[in-house]
């Protein structure tokens, strides 16, 4: 099977129904693993009990705890999350915690040589250390790797340097209706929202791009070829997660090689079962994961 890794920070997130397992690279290797893939994370938790309920968690979820760290000067993650009407959350990111010293190994450094695809983010890479670590395993990718920037703009955790950065290094960006027009200015992006991706994906010769809209699908291209999904109508219950499980789906149809209208089909349909669910990671329904069982990985 393929290997998913996600790079970054790992925390509860501290609903109003109660907290729940959270951090975008967390819940990237979640679902990948729900999907069928094997998965790893590489974080870190402090020497607490929210962080060994964390490595428990993941544990229960299929992801082991090789690539966690424990930070003893430091507590694990937590974010308060509050729900609007919609299910549409609005986060505040704790500091410090724990992922934001992810130590730089050689056990991580081997775990990111094995990954077929990496995922990581933005909001990680607010600490110099983690910032650092981060990089290096990039680096440490094989080139057939794909390394997927989920750019998960929170706060004020992103500067242009760090996106820029983070750009050189991947080959793949997915990116929501409301980090673009922020992301815009930063990077000199203009015209509507397909010719501010087609300019990112020329200027860093992505393999593919995704927009996500919320209920209104997405918008994704894969070496060329566009895809536009109008989205799934569903009752959303809450929508964390919803992102990261699109972010998974997109991961494993690049591995398999599908096109973009079959990755787009399927990422809509993940995050939108998501969507009707209580947190970032419910379990996956058989029909969702005999989605990716089919035709070989490239």
């Amino acid at each position: 099977m393929s290997l998913l890794v996600g790079i970054g920070e790992v925390l509860w997130d501290l609903l109003p129904g109660g907290k729940a397992l959270g951090g975008a690279p967390a819940n990237v290797a979640c679902h990948g693993r729900a999907l069928g893939a094997d998965a790893a994370l590489i974080s870190a938790v402090g020497a607490d009990a929210l962080g060994r309920e964390i490595v428990a968690r993941l544990a229960e979820l299929g992801v082991p705890a090789t690539g966690i760290a424990e930070i003893a000067a430091q507590p694990t993650g937590t974010v308060a999350v509050t729900l609007d009407d919609q299910g549409v959350p609005t986060f505040v990111i704790h500091e410090p915690a724990a992922w934001d010293c992810i130590p730089l190994c050689d056990d991580f450094r081997a775990l990111a040589r094995q990954a077929d695809v990496v995922c990581f983010g933005s909001l990680a890479q607010r600490a110099p250390v983690a910032r650092a670590t981060i990089a290096a395993l990039l680096d440490e990718t094989r080139p057939d790797a794909r390394r997927v920037f989920d750019i998960n703009l929170r706060q004020h955790y992103y500067s242009r340097e760090i996106i820029a950065a983070s750009l050189q290094r991947a080959t793949v960006l997915k990116v929501n209706d409301q980090e673009l027009p922020l992301l815009a200015p930063l990077l000199g992006l203009t015209g509507p929202p397909r010719a501010q991706l087609e300019t990112l994906m020329h200027a860093y010769a992505l393999e593919a791009v995704a927009l996500t809209r919320g209920p209104h699908g997405s918008l994704l291209c894969v070496r060329g070829a566009w895809a536009e999904h109008p989205g799934c109508a569903v009752a959303a219950r809450d929508t964390v997660g919803a992102g990261d499980a699109f972010t998974a789906a997109l991961s494993l149809g690049l591995l398999r090689g599908w096109d973009a209208a079959r990755i787009s089909d399927a990422a809509n349909r993940v995050a939108a079962f998501v969507c009707t669910q209580h947190g970032a990671t419910p379990a996956m329904p058989p029909a969702l994961r005999v989605l990716f069982q089919s035709a070989s990985v490239n």
